[in-house]
């Protein structure tokens, strides 16, 4: 069973900075890709970053890239995204993501799924 819980969602003000964490249960984490994905009120869940395997390649939302950074740590079956910078329209549940495809990640599409966690941007 894969189980990923997140947690470091909160209230900034804009212009501020949050990490997100992700810690996952699986023995196997090193093996799966993951990925962060946000849903703000009224909108669709949208893609906001992914990490390889090994860490090697990572991807970004347009909208985030320069601002946030997504990393690992495999020894602690842990991701992370640390958002800096962040803006009014960043807030959103955002949601952590893995699947054994990198793919499956990048199209929205993984496998397994976190609870999401509230970040809250004020002007």
């Amino acid at each position: 069973q894969v189980q990923l819980v997140e947690s470091g969602g909160g209230l900034v003000q804009a212009g501020g900075s949050l990490r997100l964490s992700c810690a996952a249960s699986e023995r196997t984490f090193s093996s799966y890709a993951m990925g962060w994905f946000r849903q703000a009120p009224g909108k669709e869940r949208e893609f906001v970053a992914a990490i390889s395997v090994n860490g090697g390649n990572t991807n970004y939302a347009h909208s985030v890239k320069g601002r946030f950074t997504i990393s690992r740590d495999n020894a602690k079956n842990t991701v992370y995204l640390q958002m800096n910078s962040l803006k009014p329209e960043d807030m959103a549940v955002y949601y952590c993501a893995s699947d054994r495809s990198e793919w499956a990640v990048l199209a929205g599409s993984p496998r397994h799924w976190g609870q999401g966690t509230q970040v809250t941007v004020s002007s």
